[in-house]
This record gives structure tokens, C-alpha cells and sequence, in this order.
């Protein structure tokens, strides 16, 4: 009978650290300190030399998000090798974040291309419309068309009058891309909260000292 007892308390024990040893594991992960998600500019840079040119697109994307300007000579010597058309197209909003503002002639002329949605992504992250304002009249009908759909989504007041000269063209489609991004920013204003100013608070001065 002390023989069974002892058999099956070690049976008990056993089951026990079977159980404990995955929680340990558990709890261990969900102490260990989290490993950030987001590689350094350094790691990313070294995906530019990859074999695939969707891991260099990607790689140039993340330098432009970071604008990791201490490898803009390096993402300059990768775009002039680059074969692929959407990685270069990458290569040249990378070069734009980090300063070579002539980078944006090429990310224009590709929006009349079969890579203009690439080319949408990228500039609808502009901080602003207006490095895109001295391309409204100086490119052809499909990219004045883009474009508009561009500053439709990034637009403010200024550029209301930048693009009014588009809703008298010849071209019916410019005439509504145009219409079409008027009413995009209008209403975009429209729900934009109004700061109103800060009243000035006076110190020291009681009514009774005014002149």
C-alpha cells in the first residue's frame, strides 16, 4: 500500500512539472524584455544590396520613412545600379526624404505610368502640397490628372487657387479631377477644428486704474 501511495505521488509530481515548466515559459516571455519591432537604419541599409528587388524596395522605403540622411550617399550609388522599376521608383522617394529635392521630377513623371499607385502612396505623404504646385502646368493631361488626385488627398487652402486655372481646361477629365479635389479640400477644411485665438490675460491692471 506505501509502495502504491509513493508510486502514484510520483506520478502526481511529475504531472506537475509537466505543467509547470510550459507556464514558467510563459511567464519568462512575458517578463523578458520586448525586442523593438524596428531595425536600425543600419540593418535596413544592408537589404539595399539584396537579391530581391522587393526587399530593396522595402529597404528604401524604410530609409525614406526614417529619413536616415547618414545613407544618402549610399542609397545615390544603389539607385544608379538598380534594374527594377519599382525599386528604383523606391530609390527615388528615398532620395527625396533625404534631401535630394530633384528626386521628385522623377516620382512625378511616373505617375503617368503603370507604377502611378506606387507613386500616389508616396507623395500623398508629403507634409505639403506645395513642392507638387510647379508641376500643375508643366506636364501632360493623365499627370495633371493624378496629380490632382494627389493634392485631393493633401491639399489645403493654398492650393484651392493653384488649381482653379484646371477647371476651365479643354480636357473633360482634367475639369473633373480638378472639381473633384476642390470638394476633397473644401470639406476637408470644413472638418478641421478651429483654433480659436488665446485671449491675452492682463496682469496688474485693475479696472479702476484704466485712463
Amino acid at each position: 500500500m506505501k509502495h502504491f501511495k509513493s508510486a502514484t505521488l510520483s506520478a502526481l509530481c511529475a504531472a506537475l512539472c509537466c505543467l509547470c515548466v510550459p507556464f514558467a515559459r510563459a511567464q519568462d516571455a512575458e517578463t523578458r524584455p520586448v525586442v523593438a519591432a524596428a531595425k536600425s537604419s543600419r540593418e535596413v541599409a544592408r537589404a539595399l544590396a539584396s537579391a530581391n528587388p522587393v526587399q530593396r524596395r522595402e529597404a528604401a522605403e524604410e530609409l525614406a520613412r526614417q529619413v536616415a540622411v547618414e545613407h544618402l550617399t549610399l542609397v545615390e550609388g544603389y539607385r544608379m545600379q538598380e534594374r527594377d522599376a519599382r525599386a528604383r521608383l523606391a530609390f527615388d522617394w528615398a532620395l527625396y526624404r533625404l534631401g535630394r529635392n530633384e528626386a521628385l521630377f522623377q516620382l512625378v513623371r511616373a505617375l503617368d505610368s503603370p507604377r502611378y499607385e506606387q507613386t500616389l502612396g508616396y507623395l500623398s505623404q508629403l507634409e505639403s502640397p506645395q513642392p507638387l504646385y510647379v508641376f500643375i502646368k508643366r506636364t501632360n493631361g493623365n499627370t495633371q490628372i493624378r496629380l490632382l488626385e494627389v493634392l485631393a488627398r493633401i491639399g489645403d487652402e493654398s492650393t484651392l487657387e493653384q488649381i482653379k486655372p484646371l477647371a476651365a481646361s479643354l480636357d473633360p477629365g482634367i475639369v473633373e479631377a480638378a472639381s473633384f479635389a476642390e470638394q476633397e479640400i473644401k470639406k476637408r477644411l470644413a472638418d478641421a477644428p478651429k483654433i480659436e485665438p488665446k485671449r491675452v490675460r492682463q496682469t496688474g491692471v485693475k479696472e479702476d486704474d484704466q485712463p
